[in-house]
């Protein structure tokens, strides 16, 4: 019986690749026709926003979920651990510079990431992990303590959780098939919901990443 499960498995193999697939010279001939239609239909310029944050939004729900769940697993997985008693840190004076330099530029960059992530490369998740860069090169020029008390402070926590809670809301409104005006093609206020998608995305993942980066300064000393 194995013998016919081989001869299939070897047919099945020479016929991915023998036959063609006859969809592909219709998808290759409509390319750019698809490209327009997402546009379009999306409202913004960037395709790619246009299918995470609108034809594919199913995925990108759970894709938050997914990230939510494994900071909690972090957490829960190091909460029985002892704090470790070494914190290794930049202490040479031209390291902290660039590291703060580096922050600042990272920032920046996800600031404009998330605000114009619908009209050009870019988006909530490139914004967030922009973000979360910027955290970590501050993290690892200052104290533990310190960042300890900026991130309760600012109810950062509080915060992500908010942001999770807001995306899930608007994304279902969204699937429901409840849209904002679109507004002017290629314009920072078009697409409707997608750019406060991006900037809602970018701000759970900058502030996971801070969670996370806390977690493992405070049990393992490092990031």
């Amino acid at each position: 019986m194995k013998w016919v499960y081989i001869v299939a498995g070897i047919a099945l193999f020479v016929k991915m690749l023998l036959v063609a697939n006859p969809t592909a010279d219709l998808l290759l001939s409509q390319q750019s026709s698809i490209v327009e239609l997402v546009v379009q239909d999306s409202g913004v310029s960037n395709a790619v926003s246009g299918i995470i944050l609108r034809n594919r939004l199913y995925d990108t729900i759970f894709e938050v979920v997914v990230f939510t769940i494994a900071i909690l697993g972090a957490k829960y997985l190091l909460a029985n651990e002892n704090p470790s008693c070494a914190i290794y840190q930049f202490t040479d004076q031209p390291s902290i510079i660039l590291a703060r330099l580096g922050a600042t530029i990272a920032a920046l960059v996800g600031v404009e990431l998330a605000i114009r992530g619908h009209l050009s490369p870019g988006g909530g998740f490139a914004a967030g992990v922009a973000g979360g860069t910027a955290i970590g090169l501050v993290a690892i020029t200052s104290s533990p303590q310190w960042m300890e008390e900026i991130y309760k402070r600012w109810h950062a926590a509080t915060w992500e959780k908010i942001s999770v809670l807001v995306f899930i809301v608007l994304s279902v409104i969204t699937l429901s098939g409840y849209e904002l005006p679109h507004g002017e093609l290629g314009t920072l206020l078009s697409g409707g919901i997608l750019p406060l998608l991006n900037i809602i995305v970018a701000l759970k993942v900058a502030l996971g990443s801070w969670a996370v980066m806390l977690v493992f300064i405070r049990y393992r000393g490092l990031l």
